[in-house]
Parts: structure tokens; sequence; C-alpha cells
């Protein structure tokens, strides 16, 4: 039986044929999203994973300098040496459409394009490893915000992947079921519809033959007597 109230016409018929069509495109169309959406996924996730162990060892050599640094420098230099910064970094966003999903990017400006600008202080008083520390992070930042950008990718496409999925799903599992179900169900009632008709129509036929029959028979009769009341009479 149908799943939900239909009228069996043929009216209904073609309006679920047509629909049925329009819905196994899409299915077919969304389930090629989805793949194209996990392909792109697996690439993003790939390049997450050695952004992230890039930065990470970037960051612990940065530490690393920093703690020798501070243990040759006086907490006081230290914070004295970065209390005027001399470079000022802009952060700009952007965005890119992969398969209708709006990835962020960052890029960044600096104020000045002088690279020596990233060190706040003279190098009379300071360490060389302070140096190095200042420099690993500066060229650290490019890497960070790649990263940051891949991350904020990688939820995007994964939240659009199960978006995608649960409609592949509703598709394939419900509404295309469903309306396959109704079609068979039309197509029952009208094959039931047509096969009454022509027994009412054979019915029918049968009696107007029998009538016919009938009405021959006694046109006979009454022709019979005619001639034998002529026959009398003669």
């Amino acid at each position: 039986m149908a799943s939900t109230q239909v009228n069996p016409t043929r009216m209904e018929l073609t309006r679920l044929k047509k629909k049925l069509t329009t819905a196994r495109r899409g299915h077919k169309l969304l389930k090629d999203k989805r793949d194209e959406l996990m392909r792109q996924f697996l690439i993003e996730v790939r390049k997450n994973k050695a952004l992230r162990e890039k930065v990470e060892k970037g960051i612990r050599e940065a530490n690393k300098n920093f703690a020798l640094a501070s243990s040759g420098m006086s907490d006081e230099a230290v914070r004295v040496a970065f209390m005027t910064p001399k470079q000022e970094v802009t952060l700009e966003t952007g965005t890119k459409n992969i398969m209708s999903v709006n990835v962020p990017i960052y890029t960044y400006k600096t104020r000045t394009s002088d690279p020596n600008d990233i060190y706040s202080y003279g190098f009379a008083f300071t360490s060389s490893d302070l140096d190095d520390a200042v420099h690993s992070l500066s060229e650290l930042l490019p890497d960070m915000l790649e990263l940051a950008g891949s991350e904020k990718t990688c939820q995007l496409l994964a939240a659009e992947i199960e978006k995608t999925r649960r409609r592949v799903n509703a598709l394939e599992h419900v509404m295309i079921p469903d309306m396959e179900t109704n079609i068979r169900y039309i197509t029952m009632k009208l094959d039931e519809a047509e096969r009454s008709s022509q027994t009412r129509l054979m019915k029918v036929k049968d009696m107007m033959l029998e009538d016919a029959h009938h009405y021959t028979e006694k046109a006979e009769e009454r022709a019979e007597e005619a001639e034998k009341a002529a026959g009398q009479y003669a």
C-alpha cells in the first residue's frame, strides 16, 4: 500500500513519475558532490597534519631559544626588550569556494617591509638566543595562519559532508522508495479500474446481444403467427 494518501489518477501518476526522475537525478548529483567533498577533505586533512607538525616543531624550537635567552638574561631585561615593538602586523581574511563551501583564507601585511623591524630592541644588551627565537616565530607566522585556515576548512568540509550525507540517505532510503511505492499503488489501482471497466463493457455487450437475440426470436414468432393467420383466411 501507499505510505501516504494519494489520488489514484493518471495526472497524479505523471506528476509522481516526473518527481521520481528529478529525485534520482538529484540523488546522483548529491552522491557525486559527497564523494568530491570527501576527496577534498582528505587532501585538506593531510595538509593540516603536515602543517601542524611543522608549526609544533617550530614552536618547540622557539620556546627552547626563549628558555636559553631567559637563562642568560634577567626577566626585566626580556620584558624591556619587547616593551616597544617596531613592527605591526595586519591580518586580512578572504574566502575560496570548494564545492559550494566558502572556506577562509588568512593573509597578513606588515607595516614596514624591513625584515629587521621584527627586532624591537638593540643587539648590545640581548643574547643571540633571543634573536633566534624572534626570527623563528616571525618565520612561523605564515604557517600558523595557513594552519588556522586549514583547520577551519576541515571543520566546514566535515559539516557539509555530514549535511550532504543526510540528504543522500533521505533520498535513497525515504523519498525515492515512497515515490516508487506510490507509483506502484496508483498503477495497480488504474489497472484494476481498467479491468473493471472492460468487465462492465463486456457485460453490457452480452446484455445487448441477449436482448437483440430475444428481440429477433419474438420477431420471428410474430412473423410465423402472421403467416398462420394469413393461411387461415386464405
